[in-house]
Protein backbone atom coordinates (compact mmCIF):
# COMPACT_ATOMS: atom_id res chain seq x y z
CA UNK A 1 0.00 0.00 0.00
CA UNK A 2 2.39 2.32 0.95
CA UNK A 3 5.16 1.33 -2.07
CA UNK A 4 2.10 2.86 -4.37
CA UNK A 5 1.28 5.59 -2.81
CA UNK A 6 5.42 6.29 -2.64
CA UNK A 7 5.02 5.31 -6.53
CA UNK A 8 1.91 7.81 -7.29
CA UNK A 9 4.26 10.83 -5.36
CA UNK A 10 7.13 10.20 -7.66
CA UNK A 11 5.10 9.95 -10.76
CA UNK A 12 3.48 13.37 -9.83
CA UNK A 13 3.81 16.44 -10.95
CA UNK A 14 4.62 17.79 -7.42
CA UNK A 15 5.19 21.58 -6.95
CA UNK A 16 7.48 21.97 -4.42
CA UNK A 17 10.57 21.70 -5.87
CA UNK A 18 12.44 19.93 -2.30
CA UNK A 19 10.37 16.80 -2.75
CA UNK A 20 11.19 15.25 -5.42
CA UNK A 21 15.29 15.02 -5.12
CA UNK A 22 13.78 13.63 -1.79
CA UNK A 23 11.41 11.01 -3.49
CA UNK A 24 14.20 9.99 -5.63
CA UNK A 25 17.11 9.52 -3.37
CA UNK A 26 15.12 7.04 -1.21
CA UNK A 27 14.26 4.58 -4.02
CA UNK A 28 14.85 1.22 -3.62
CA UNK A 29 14.84 1.94 0.47
CA UNK A 30 11.93 -0.11 1.90
CA UNK A 31 12.88 1.92 5.59
CA UNK A 32 12.74 5.28 3.98
CA UNK A 33 9.65 4.71 1.81
CA UNK A 34 8.17 2.77 4.70
CA UNK A 35 8.80 6.00 7.35
CA UNK A 36 7.64 8.61 4.64
CA UNK A 37 4.19 6.88 3.48
CA UNK A 38 3.20 4.05 5.80
CA UNK A 39 0.79 6.39 7.97
CA UNK A 40 -0.60 9.78 7.54
CA UNK A 41 0.35 12.48 10.42
CA UNK A 42 -2.54 12.42 12.78
CA UNK A 43 -4.72 15.29 12.77
CA UNK A 44 -5.86 16.04 17.06
CA UNK A 45 -6.87 18.70 19.10
CA UNK A 46 -3.50 20.15 18.84
CA UNK A 47 -3.44 19.94 14.57
CA UNK A 48 -0.03 18.79 13.18
CA UNK A 49 3.21 17.97 13.81
CA UNK A 50 5.69 16.46 12.24
CA UNK A 51 9.02 16.18 10.03
CA UNK A 52 9.59 18.62 7.43
CA UNK A 53 9.99 16.27 4.10
CA UNK A 54 8.27 14.40 1.44
CA UNK A 55 5.16 11.81 2.20
CA UNK A 56 2.02 11.80 3.78
CA UNK A 57 3.59 11.27 7.50
CA UNK A 58 5.48 14.65 6.95
CA UNK A 59 4.95 18.14 7.00
CA UNK A 60 4.59 19.29 3.55
CA UNK A 61 2.69 21.48 1.40
CA UNK A 62 0.19 18.60 0.34
CA UNK A 63 -0.60 17.90 3.74
CA UNK A 64 -1.43 21.48 4.87
CA UNK A 65 -3.92 21.51 1.61
CA UNK A 66 -5.37 18.05 2.74
CA UNK A 67 -5.69 19.51 6.40
CA UNK A 68 -7.15 22.35 5.40
CA UNK A 69 -9.19 21.55 3.16
CA UNK A 70 -10.85 19.59 5.89
CA UNK A 71 -10.61 22.27 8.36
CA UNK A 72 -12.51 24.17 5.22
CA UNK A 73 -15.49 21.83 4.68
CA UNK A 74 -16.37 22.07 8.45
CA UNK A 75 -16.09 25.69 8.51
CA UNK A 76 -18.53 26.06 5.67
CA UNK A 77 -20.99 24.46 8.21
CA UNK A 78 -20.81 26.92 10.69
CA UNK A 79 -22.56 29.88 9.44
CA UNK A 80 -20.88 33.48 11.02
CA UNK A 81 -18.22 34.94 9.28
CA UNK A 82 -17.17 32.27 7.12
CA UNK A 83 -13.55 33.91 8.29
CA UNK A 84 -10.16 32.06 9.26
CA UNK A 85 -7.54 33.71 10.61
CA UNK A 86 -4.02 32.55 9.91
CA UNK A 87 -0.20 33.30 11.90
CA UNK A 88 3.13 31.52 11.50
CA UNK A 89 6.73 31.67 12.81
CA UNK A 90 10.03 31.23 12.17
CA UNK A 91 10.35 27.64 11.23
CA UNK A 92 11.44 26.27 8.24
CA UNK A 93 8.96 26.79 5.24
CA UNK A 94 6.21 28.36 7.72
CA UNK A 95 5.48 31.03 5.46
CA UNK A 96 4.99 28.98 3.00
CA UNK A 97 2.14 26.58 4.79
CA UNK A 98 0.90 29.64 6.18
CA UNK A 99 0.36 30.89 2.24
CA UNK A 100 -0.82 27.63 1.34
CA UNK A 101 -3.47 27.07 3.71
CA UNK A 102 -4.53 30.89 2.82
CA UNK A 103 -4.88 29.49 -0.86
CA UNK A 104 -7.07 26.34 0.10
CA UNK A 105 -9.49 28.47 2.07
CA UNK A 106 -10.04 31.02 -0.23
CA UNK A 107 -10.47 28.73 -3.31
CA UNK A 108 -13.18 27.25 -0.96
CA UNK A 109 -14.86 30.60 -0.62
CA UNK A 110 -13.93 31.16 2.61
CA UNK A 111 -12.07 34.85 3.64
CA UNK A 112 -9.16 34.57 5.24
CA UNK A 113 -6.91 37.32 7.44
CA UNK A 114 -3.54 36.64 7.41
CA UNK A 115 -0.60 38.33 9.84
CA UNK A 116 2.36 39.90 7.04
CA UNK A 117 5.03 38.81 9.13
CA UNK A 118 5.77 36.31 11.76
CA UNK A 119 3.71 36.51 14.82
CA UNK A 120 2.96 34.24 17.43
CA UNK A 121 0.22 31.93 19.20
CA UNK A 122 -1.65 34.39 21.21
CA UNK A 123 -1.27 37.18 18.43
CA UNK A 124 -3.15 34.68 16.19
CA UNK A 125 -6.19 33.37 19.08
CA UNK A 126 -6.18 37.29 19.34
CA UNK A 127 -7.24 37.71 15.77
CA UNK A 128 -9.38 35.22 15.33
CA UNK A 129 -11.56 36.73 18.27
CA UNK A 130 -10.87 40.58 16.88
CA UNK A 131 -11.94 39.10 13.22
CA UNK A 132 -14.91 37.17 15.12
CA UNK A 133 -13.36 34.23 13.11
CA UNK A 134 -14.89 30.70 12.56
CA UNK A 135 -11.20 29.73 12.86
CA UNK A 136 -7.55 30.16 13.05
CA UNK A 137 -4.62 28.56 11.94
CA UNK A 138 -1.44 28.66 13.33
CA UNK A 139 1.75 27.41 11.51
CA UNK A 140 4.31 25.97 14.29
CA UNK A 141 6.06 22.82 15.59
CA UNK A 142 6.18 24.86 18.69
CA UNK A 143 9.84 23.60 20.50
CA UNK A 144 10.48 21.33 18.73
CA UNK A 145 13.75 20.63 17.12
CA UNK A 146 14.44 22.67 13.52
CA UNK A 147 13.73 19.46 11.38
CA UNK A 148 9.58 19.76 12.56
CA UNK A 149 7.17 22.00 11.71
CA UNK A 150 3.32 21.75 12.55
CA UNK A 151 -0.14 23.23 12.25
CA UNK A 152 -2.16 24.42 15.21
CA UNK A 153 -6.33 24.45 14.53
CA UNK A 154 -7.95 26.57 17.16
CA UNK A 155 -11.64 27.44 17.04
CA UNK A 156 -13.71 30.61 16.78
CA UNK A 157 -13.18 31.32 20.76
CA UNK A 158 -9.47 31.47 20.30
CA UNK A 159 -9.20 28.61 22.10
CA UNK A 160 -7.63 25.36 20.31
CA UNK A 161 -9.83 23.17 18.35
CA UNK A 162 -12.50 20.82 20.69
CA UNK A 163 -11.93 17.50 19.99
CA UNK A 164 -15.40 16.93 18.90
CA UNK A 165 -14.49 19.62 16.04
CA UNK A 166 -11.27 18.08 15.50
CA UNK A 167 -12.77 14.56 14.83
CA UNK A 168 -15.10 16.25 12.26
CA UNK A 169 -11.78 17.40 10.75
CA UNK A 170 -10.45 14.62 10.75
CA UNK A 171 -13.16 12.64 8.94
CA UNK A 172 -12.60 15.19 6.33
CA UNK A 173 -9.34 15.53 5.78
CA UNK A 174 -9.85 11.39 5.60
CA UNK A 175 -11.78 11.89 2.52
CA UNK A 176 -9.83 14.34 0.61
CA UNK A 177 -6.67 13.20 -1.78
CA UNK A 178 -3.79 14.39 -0.44
CA UNK A 179 -2.38 14.89 -3.83
CA UNK A 180 -5.30 16.51 -5.76
CA UNK A 181 -8.72 16.43 -3.46
CA UNK A 182 -8.10 20.25 -1.87
CA UNK A 183 -9.41 23.09 -3.79
CA UNK A 184 -6.87 25.60 -4.12
CA UNK A 185 -5.62 28.77 -5.58
CA UNK A 186 -2.78 30.75 -5.69
CA UNK A 187 -1.91 33.18 -2.66
CA UNK A 188 -1.73 36.30 -5.28
CA UNK A 189 -5.41 35.39 -7.02
CA UNK A 190 -6.79 35.11 -3.43
CA UNK A 191 -5.36 38.22 -2.39
CA UNK A 192 -6.74 39.85 -6.06
CA UNK A 193 -10.36 38.38 -5.12
CA UNK A 194 -9.90 40.08 -2.30
CA UNK A 195 -10.54 36.67 -0.14
CA UNK A 196 -7.54 37.01 1.70
CA UNK A 197 -6.41 40.15 3.17
CA UNK A 198 -3.95 41.11 6.26
CA UNK A 199 -4.42 41.41 9.62
CA UNK A 200 -4.73 45.47 10.16
CA UNK A 201 -2.60 47.34 12.28
CA UNK A 202 -5.66 47.77 14.06
CA UNK A 203 -5.69 44.75 15.13
CA UNK A 204 -1.82 44.79 15.76
CA UNK A 205 -2.66 47.71 18.38
CA UNK A 206 -5.42 46.73 20.15
CA UNK A 207 -3.73 43.21 20.72
CA UNK A 208 -0.48 45.56 22.56
CA UNK A 209 -3.35 47.57 23.96
CA UNK A 210 -5.08 44.33 25.79
CA UNK A 211 -1.55 43.57 27.04
CA UNK A 212 -0.34 46.43 28.36
CA UNK A 213 -3.86 46.74 29.99
CA UNK A 214 -2.92 44.12 32.34
CA UNK A 215 -0.20 46.00 34.14
CA UNK A 216 -0.23 45.33 37.89
CA UNK A 217 1.41 48.65 38.76
CA UNK A 218 1.77 50.69 35.94
CA UNK A 219 4.41 53.20 34.97
CA UNK A 220 6.41 51.63 37.63
CA UNK A 221 9.60 50.27 34.82
CA UNK A 222 9.64 53.78 33.76
CA UNK A 223 11.94 54.63 36.50
CA UNK A 224 12.84 51.50 38.17
CA UNK A 225 16.14 50.78 35.54
CA UNK A 226 15.82 47.08 35.10
CA UNK A 227 18.46 45.64 32.99
CA UNK A 228 17.19 42.33 30.80
CA UNK A 229 19.19 40.19 28.51
CA UNK A 230 16.41 38.66 26.20
CA UNK A 231 16.49 36.06 23.75
CA UNK A 232 13.34 35.06 21.00
CA UNK A 233 15.52 31.98 20.24
CA UNK A 234 15.36 32.92 16.70
CA UNK A 235 11.39 33.07 16.66
CA UNK A 236 8.26 35.10 16.61
CA UNK A 237 9.16 37.21 19.76
CA UNK A 238 11.50 39.71 19.28
CA UNK A 239 8.74 42.06 17.61
CA UNK A 240 6.20 41.57 19.96
CA UNK A 241 8.15 41.58 23.20
CA UNK A 242 10.11 44.44 22.58
CA UNK A 243 7.40 46.63 21.46
CA UNK A 244 5.50 46.12 24.48
CA UNK A 245 8.65 46.28 27.15
CA UNK A 246 9.82 49.53 25.61
CA UNK A 247 5.71 50.57 25.87
CA UNK A 248 6.15 49.89 29.70
CA UNK A 249 9.36 51.72 29.96
CA UNK A 250 12.04 48.87 29.94
CA UNK A 251 14.70 50.10 27.90
CA UNK A 252 18.03 48.66 28.89
CA UNK A 253 17.41 45.54 26.56
CA UNK A 254 20.30 43.34 25.17
CA UNK A 255 19.41 40.62 22.86
CA UNK A 256 21.03 37.91 22.41
CA UNK A 257 23.18 38.52 19.08
CA UNK A 258 23.01 35.02 17.51
CA UNK A 259 19.64 34.34 18.38
CA UNK A 260 17.74 37.80 17.63
CA UNK A 261 15.91 37.18 14.20
CA UNK A 262 14.15 34.53 12.42
CA UNK A 263 15.69 31.37 11.84
CA UNK A 264 13.90 28.51 11.27
CA UNK A 265 17.48 26.32 11.85
CA UNK A 266 18.11 26.98 15.32
CA UNK A 267 21.28 26.57 14.94
CA UNK A 268 22.50 28.08 18.11
CA UNK A 269 20.73 25.85 19.86
CA UNK A 270 19.39 22.10 18.30
CA UNK A 271 16.44 22.14 20.72
CA UNK A 272 14.92 25.85 20.90
CA UNK A 273 12.87 24.81 24.24
CA UNK A 274 13.25 27.45 27.80
CA UNK A 275 12.77 24.89 29.86
CA UNK A 276 16.18 23.55 29.00
CA UNK A 277 19.23 24.56 30.15
CA UNK A 278 21.02 24.48 26.50
CA UNK A 279 19.11 26.96 25.07
CA UNK A 280 19.42 29.94 27.67
CA UNK A 281 23.39 29.64 27.88
CA UNK A 282 24.72 32.28 25.62
CA UNK A 283 21.67 34.74 27.30
CA UNK A 284 23.32 33.28 30.61
CA UNK A 285 26.95 33.78 29.46
CA UNK A 286 25.77 37.55 28.06
CA UNK A 287 23.73 38.43 31.42
CA UNK A 288 26.72 37.33 33.45
CA UNK A 289 29.29 39.66 31.40
CA UNK A 290 26.98 42.81 31.48
CA UNK A 291 25.44 42.27 34.79
CA UNK A 292 22.02 42.10 33.77
CA UNK A 293 19.30 41.90 36.09
CA UNK A 294 17.27 39.50 34.52
CA UNK A 295 17.42 36.77 31.18
CA UNK A 296 14.58 36.20 29.54
CA UNK A 297 14.24 33.31 26.58
CA UNK A 298 10.84 32.62 24.74
CA UNK A 299 10.11 29.86 22.24
CA UNK A 300 9.76 29.84 18.84
CA UNK A 301 5.85 30.72 18.51
CA UNK A 302 6.46 32.83 21.85
CA UNK A 303 3.57 30.84 23.72
CA UNK A 304 6.26 30.28 26.68
CA UNK A 305 8.94 32.14 28.47
CA UNK A 306 12.03 30.75 30.23
CA UNK A 307 14.00 32.90 32.69
CA UNK A 308 16.92 33.02 34.88
CA UNK A 309 17.18 35.13 37.92
CA UNK A 310 20.16 37.00 39.33
CA UNK A 311 21.50 35.72 42.93
CA UNK A 312 22.97 37.94 45.44
CA UNK A 313 25.82 36.23 45.09
CA UNK A 314 25.85 37.83 41.18
CA UNK A 315 25.52 33.97 39.60
CA UNK A 316 22.29 33.23 37.90
CA UNK A 317 19.46 30.63 38.90
CA UNK A 318 16.64 29.08 36.07
CA UNK A 319 13.23 29.76 37.56
CA UNK A 320 11.41 26.61 36.70
CA UNK A 321 7.51 27.04 35.29
CA UNK A 322 6.15 26.11 38.71
CA UNK A 323 7.98 28.89 40.58
CA UNK A 324 7.76 31.62 37.67
CA UNK A 325 3.88 30.60 38.22
CA UNK A 326 3.96 30.71 42.12
CA UNK A 327 5.65 33.94 41.68
CA UNK A 328 3.39 35.47 39.21
CA UNK A 329 0.17 34.74 41.17
CA UNK A 330 1.47 35.99 44.33
CA UNK A 331 2.80 39.28 42.39
CA UNK A 332 -0.51 40.00 40.85
CA UNK A 333 -2.71 39.10 43.79
CA UNK A 334 -0.63 41.15 46.34
CA UNK A 335 -0.28 43.91 43.83
CA UNK A 336 -3.80 44.22 42.95
CA UNK A 337 -5.46 43.87 46.37
CA UNK A 338 -2.69 47.06 46.62
CA UNK A 339 -3.77 48.79 44.09
CA UNK A 340 -7.82 48.00 44.09
CA UNK A 341 -8.19 46.50 41.11
CA UNK A 342 -8.78 42.63 42.17
CA UNK A 343 -12.24 41.71 40.92
CA UNK A 344 -14.58 40.54 43.29
CA UNK A 345 -14.67 36.76 43.66
CA UNK A 346 -11.33 36.53 41.50
CA UNK A 347 -10.41 33.19 39.85
CA UNK A 348 -7.22 31.75 38.90
CA UNK A 349 -6.41 28.71 36.97
CA UNK A 350 -3.79 26.40 36.21
CA UNK A 351 -3.67 22.42 35.44
CA UNK A 352 -3.73 20.12 37.63
CA UNK A 353 -0.32 18.77 37.35
CA UNK A 354 1.25 21.83 38.47
CA UNK A 355 2.21 22.61 42.07
CA UNK A 356 -0.09 22.82 44.82
CA UNK A 357 2.22 25.59 46.15
CA UNK A 358 -0.31 27.82 43.67
CA UNK A 359 -3.27 26.50 45.61
CA UNK A 360 -1.93 27.46 48.84
CA UNK A 361 -1.01 31.19 47.69
CA UNK A 362 -3.95 31.42 46.35
CA UNK A 363 -5.97 30.50 49.69
CA UNK A 364 -3.68 32.79 51.16
CA UNK A 365 -5.04 35.60 48.97
CA UNK A 366 -8.71 34.50 49.29
CA UNK A 367 -8.78 33.51 45.29
CA UNK A 368 -10.50 30.29 44.22
CA UNK A 369 -7.93 28.45 42.18
CA UNK A 370 -9.41 25.46 39.79
CA UNK A 371 -7.55 22.54 38.72
CA UNK A 372 -8.26 21.73 34.76
CA UNK A 373 -6.52 18.62 32.74
CA UNK A 374 -3.02 19.33 30.94
CA UNK A 375 -3.33 21.55 27.99
CA UNK A 376 -3.99 24.74 28.06
CA UNK A 377 -7.42 25.01 26.07
CA UNK A 378 -8.92 23.41 29.54
CA UNK A 379 -7.60 26.89 31.37
CA UNK A 380 -9.02 28.76 27.70
CA UNK A 381 -12.18 26.65 29.04
CA UNK A 382 -12.54 28.05 32.22
CA UNK A 383 -12.76 31.67 30.92
CA UNK A 384 -15.15 30.84 28.70
CA UNK A 385 -17.22 29.51 31.54
CA UNK A 386 -16.81 33.07 32.99
CA UNK A 387 -17.68 34.80 30.07
CA UNK A 388 -20.82 32.93 29.14
CA UNK A 389 -21.51 33.55 32.86
CA UNK A 390 -20.84 37.58 32.10
CA UNK A 391 -18.16 37.18 34.55
CA UNK A 392 -14.79 37.38 32.69
CA UNK A 393 -12.91 39.55 34.90
CA UNK A 394 -12.97 37.58 37.53
CA UNK A 395 -9.88 35.55 35.89
CA UNK A 396 -6.96 36.91 36.68
CA UNK A 397 -4.32 34.39 35.97
CA UNK A 398 -3.50 30.61 34.15
CA UNK A 399 -0.46 28.83 34.31
CA UNK A 400 1.32 24.92 33.48
CA UNK A 401 3.91 23.82 34.66
CA UNK A 402 5.76 23.65 31.28
CA UNK A 403 6.51 27.55 31.47
CA UNK A 404 3.10 28.80 29.74
CA UNK A 405 1.37 31.76 31.40
CA UNK A 406 -1.83 33.96 30.70
CA UNK A 407 -3.28 37.07 32.85
CA UNK A 408 -6.31 38.40 31.29
CA UNK A 409 -9.24 36.97 28.80
CA UNK A 410 -7.96 38.52 25.35
CA UNK A 411 -6.69 35.14 23.94
CA UNK A 412 -7.64 31.77 24.80
CA UNK A 413 -3.91 30.62 24.79
CA UNK A 414 -0.38 31.24 26.60
CA UNK A 415 0.87 34.41 25.96
CA UNK A 416 5.03 34.91 26.16
CA UNK A 417 4.04 38.25 25.60
CA UNK A 418 2.18 39.08 28.17
CA UNK A 419 4.30 36.83 30.25
CA UNK A 420 7.42 38.81 29.99
CA UNK A 421 5.84 42.13 30.72
CA UNK A 422 4.88 40.65 33.52
CA UNK A 423 8.14 39.10 34.78
CA UNK A 424 9.47 41.97 34.05
CA UNK A 425 7.52 44.42 36.07
CA UNK A 426 8.18 41.87 38.90
CA UNK A 427 11.58 42.10 38.18
CA UNK A 428 11.27 46.12 38.20
CA UNK A 429 9.23 46.29 41.77
CA UNK A 430 11.02 44.06 43.74
CA UNK A 431 14.41 45.87 42.68
CA UNK A 432 12.69 49.06 43.36
CA UNK A 433 11.94 47.80 46.99
CA UNK A 434 15.67 46.56 47.29
CA UNK A 435 14.48 42.77 46.91
CA UNK A 436 14.47 40.75 43.80
CA UNK A 437 12.34 37.75 42.42
CA UNK A 438 15.12 35.19 43.94
CA UNK A 439 14.44 36.69 47.53
CA UNK A 440 11.12 36.77 47.27
CA UNK A 441 10.83 33.26 46.22
CA UNK A 442 12.88 32.12 49.05
CA UNK A 443 10.23 34.34 50.91
CA UNK A 444 7.25 32.50 49.84
CA UNK A 445 8.92 29.25 50.37
CA UNK A 446 9.77 30.13 54.32
CA UNK A 447 5.70 31.11 54.63
CA UNK A 448 3.97 27.88 52.30
CA UNK A 449 6.80 25.44 52.84
CA UNK A 450 9.31 24.10 50.61
CA UNK A 451 7.69 22.66 48.01
CA UNK A 452 9.76 20.45 44.80
CA UNK A 453 8.44 19.84 41.52
CA UNK A 454 9.87 17.22 39.50
CA UNK A 455 8.90 15.51 36.39
CA UNK A 456 10.44 12.23 34.63
CA UNK A 457 9.89 11.09 31.14
CA UNK A 458 9.98 7.98 30.08
CA UNK A 459 10.26 7.31 26.13
CA UNK A 460 8.95 4.90 24.28
CA UNK A 461 10.39 5.24 20.95
CA UNK A 462 9.51 3.01 17.69
CA UNK A 463 6.13 1.43 16.06
CA UNK A 464 5.72 -0.79 19.32
CA UNK A 465 6.17 2.33 22.20
CA UNK A 466 2.27 3.54 22.30
CA UNK A 467 1.27 -0.09 22.80
CA UNK A 468 3.86 -0.68 25.84
CA UNK A 469 2.72 2.92 26.93
CA UNK A 470 -0.53 1.66 27.01
CA UNK A 471 0.22 -1.60 28.81
CA UNK A 472 1.34 0.14 31.33
CA UNK A 473 -0.98 2.62 32.15
CA UNK A 474 -3.86 -0.30 32.26
CA UNK A 475 -1.28 -2.85 34.54
CA UNK A 476 -2.40 0.93 36.98
CA UNK A 477 -5.38 0.64 36.58
CA UNK A 478 -5.82 -3.02 37.05
CA UNK A 479 -3.56 -3.24 39.80
CA UNK A 480 -3.73 0.28 41.67
CA UNK A 481 -1.02 1.66 43.91
CA UNK A 482 -1.70 1.51 47.34
CA UNK A 483 1.64 2.74 48.61
CA UNK A 484 4.77 4.02 47.20
CA UNK A 485 8.44 3.80 48.65
CA UNK A 486 6.53 2.50 51.88
CA UNK A 487 4.40 5.25 52.00
CA UNK A 488 0.90 4.52 52.06
CA UNK A 489 -1.35 6.44 49.42
CA UNK A 490 -4.21 8.18 50.94
CA UNK A 491 -6.63 9.42 47.99
CA UNK A 492 -6.06 7.94 44.16
CA UNK A 493 -8.09 9.56 41.34
CA UNK A 494 -8.11 7.98 38.05
CA UNK A 495 -9.50 11.13 35.63
CA UNK A 496 -10.83 8.56 33.26
CA UNK A 497 -13.55 7.86 35.94
CA UNK A 498 -15.51 11.63 34.88
CA UNK A 499 -18.06 11.17 37.54
CA UNK A 500 -14.94 11.05 40.03
CA UNK A 501 -13.74 14.06 38.87
CA UNK A 502 -16.23 16.40 37.26
CA UNK A 503 -13.46 16.85 34.45
CA UNK A 504 -13.61 15.50 30.92
CA UNK A 505 -12.16 11.87 30.59
CA UNK A 506 -8.52 11.97 30.92
CA UNK A 507 -5.56 9.34 30.58
CA UNK A 508 -4.33 10.45 33.67
CA UNK A 509 -3.47 8.58 37.24
CA UNK A 510 -3.14 10.76 40.64
CA UNK A 511 -1.83 9.44 43.72
CA UNK A 512 -1.54 11.70 47.10
CA UNK A 513 0.76 9.72 49.87
CA UNK A 514 0.68 10.19 53.72
CA UNK A 515 2.28 13.62 54.66
CA UNK A 516 1.66 15.65 51.87
CA UNK A 517 3.28 14.26 49.30
CA UNK A 518 1.47 13.82 45.23
CA UNK A 519 2.39 11.87 42.33
CA UNK A 520 0.81 11.95 38.90
CA UNK A 521 1.63 9.64 35.85
CA UNK A 522 0.14 10.51 32.47
CA UNK A 523 1.13 9.72 28.86
CA UNK A 524 2.10 12.78 26.52
CA UNK A 525 -0.65 14.08 24.20
CA UNK A 526 1.83 14.46 21.48
CA UNK A 527 5.11 12.51 22.11
CA UNK A 528 5.88 8.70 22.91
CA UNK A 529 6.42 9.40 26.47
CA UNK A 530 5.20 8.61 29.90
CA UNK A 531 5.61 11.41 32.65
CA UNK A 532 5.51 11.11 36.30
CA UNK A 533 5.38 14.58 37.98
CA UNK A 534 6.71 14.48 41.79
CA UNK A 535 5.32 17.16 44.64
CA UNK A 536 7.00 16.79 47.83
CA UNK A 537 7.31 19.35 50.79
CA UNK A 538 10.22 19.42 52.89
CA UNK A 539 11.48 22.03 55.84
CA UNK A 540 14.20 22.75 53.15
CA UNK A 541 15.31 21.76 49.75
CA UNK A 542 17.13 18.58 50.73
CA UNK A 543 14.20 16.93 52.12
CA UNK A 544 12.17 17.04 49.28
CA UNK A 545 14.90 16.01 47.33
CA UNK A 546 15.11 13.17 49.34
CA UNK A 547 11.96 12.19 49.44
CA UNK A 548 11.17 12.90 46.14
CA UNK A 549 14.03 10.26 44.73
CA UNK A 550 12.48 7.82 46.80
CA UNK A 551 9.21 7.95 44.86
CA UNK A 552 11.07 7.87 41.98
CA UNK A 553 13.55 5.14 43.00
CA UNK A 554 10.38 3.09 43.86
CA UNK A 555 8.58 3.56 40.48
CA UNK A 556 11.52 3.33 38.33
CA UNK A 557 10.63 -0.74 37.99
CA UNK A 558 7.10 -0.46 36.42
CA UNK A 559 8.64 2.75 33.69
CA UNK A 560 11.07 0.03 32.57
Amino acid sequence: MYLEEYKRWLAADLEDADLKPELSRIQGSDEEIKDRFAVSLAFGTAGLRGVVGAGTNRMNIYVVRQATQGLANWVKTQGGTQTVAISYDSRIKSDVFAKEAAGVLAANGIKVRIYDALMPVPALSFATRYYNCNAGIMITASHNPAKYNGYKAYGPDGCQMTDDAAAIVYDEIQKTDILKGANYMSFASGVEEGLIRFCGDDCKKAFYDAIEARQVRPGLCKTAGLKLVYSPLNGSGLVPVTHVLNDMGITDITIVPEQEYPNGYFTTCSYPNPEIFEALKMGLELATEIGADLMLATDPDADRVGIAMKCPDGSYELVSGNEMGALLLDYICAGRIEKGTMPEKPVAVKSLVSTPLADAIAANYGVELRNVLTGFKWIGDQIAQLESAGEVDRFIFGFEESYGYLAGPYVRDKDAVIASMLICEMAAYYRSIGSSIKQRLEEIYAQYGRYLNKTDSFEFPGLTGMDKMAGIMAGLRETPLTEIAGIPVVKAVDYKKTEETGLPAANVLSYTLEGGATVIIRPSGTEPKIKAYYTTLGKDLAEAQAQKDKLADALKPIFS
